[in-house]
């Protein structure tokens, strides 16, 4: 019986997929059409993420009926949006958080130099005052995150100069 036993032929363990293809060796390769951003590929006139891993969904999507139906619809509104990934959204530091982080460490600063205590910052009445009359003044947190964020960077900023000064 046992010479009828059925073996199935040894198994390739070999992929498909593309090993040491980054999404910014497509971008070169398939030119103007896609574009990388944390680590994603992305198609610019459909707006969608692409797998980099095959070139096959790659060349199947730019053959696509819908892909050259958005790309006329693109190139006639001649406006060049790139889709963004999320981490690097995050990292954009736009002037309005900027100016909102000044906003508050000067906020720290003249209540430390005028003796205020930071819980007067919780006082529904001064958060109003701040909302109202002071530009990016409803930005101001309550006093446990004053104390916990800002306290100790005016504090570092204070020391430094300090030591400037005696020098």
């Amino acid at each position: 019986m046992e010479r009828f036993v059925v073996t199935a032929p040894p198994t390739r363990n070999r992929s498909k997929t593309a090993l040491y293809v980054t999404p910014l060796d497509l971008v070169t390769e398939f030119g103007g059409e896609l574009h990388e951003d944390g680590g994603k590929l992305f198609c610019i006139s459909c707006n969608v993420v692409l797998n980099h891993v095959r070139k096959s969904v790659i060349s199947d999507h730019v053959k696509s009926n819908t892909h050259t139906k958005k790309k006329a619809e693109f190139e006639e509104q001649n406006v060049r949006k790139k889709q963004r990934s999320l981490t690097a959204s995050l990292q954009c530091n736009s002037t309005a958080q900027t100016e909102k982080v000044s906003v508050i460490q000067d906020f720290v600063k003249m209540c430390l130099e005028a003796n205020i205590p930071l819980e007067k910052a919780d006082h529904p009445a001064v958060h109003a005052f701040l909302s109202s009359h002071v530009k990016n003044g409803g930005s101001i947190p309550k006093s446990d995150q004053l104390r916990r964020t800002y306290l100790l960077d005016g504090y570092e900023n204070e020391k430094q100069l300090l030591n400037s000064q005696d020098c």
